[in-house]
């Protein structure tokens, strides 16, 4: 399975953030892997599985599913593009499509051109993506929002 090919490793089982309510997406242990500053890292507990919230007003990026643990933005060696609204945040942080460089772009060029990185399975969202998962929706909601305004 490449990085944005969908799984189905939430078994269906609503898991709502501890702080702000909402329903969190399950993630990869190798997400936090890969993301967490090694202060951090040294805390993770490997038999927890971890859950993604993308809540903007909401301070929690990762919670344990025991809510035993939470991790914030300040956690991460990156900066999360559903909690921080800088223009130079990536969308999509495999081709480091930033809000700045899509505005400049402007077009449905970026999402093609992202789209034929993953169909060539260069990408690795896995690894490189905070919610551990494809950006293309992402990216596509933000070129539309373009387009609207």
């Amino acid at each position: 399975m490449d990085c944005c090919t969908p799984s189905n490793n939430t078994g269906g089982v609503r898991i709502d953030c501890p702080s702000c309510g909402e329903k969190g997406k399950s993630i990869q242990l190798i997400t936090l892997k890969s993301l967490l500053k090694a202060s951090a890292l040294v805390n993770i507990e490997p038999a927890n599985s971890y859950v993604f919230c993308s809540n903007s007003n909401c301070s929690i990026v990762y919670f344990s599913v025991n809510y035993s643990q939470t991790f914030l933005e300040s956690d991460l060696k990156v900066p999360v593009y559903q909690k921080n609204p800088s223009t130079n945040v990536p969308v999509c942080y495999c081709f480091d499509w930033t809000r700045d460089r899509l505005q400049a772009a402007g077009t449905d060029q970026p999402a093609d051109e992202i789209k034929a990185h993953v169909q060539a399975g260069r990408c690795g969202c896995e690894v490189n993506n905070p919610q551990g998962a494809c950006c293309l929706g992402n990216v596509s909601a933000f070129v539309r929002g373009l387009k609207k305004g």
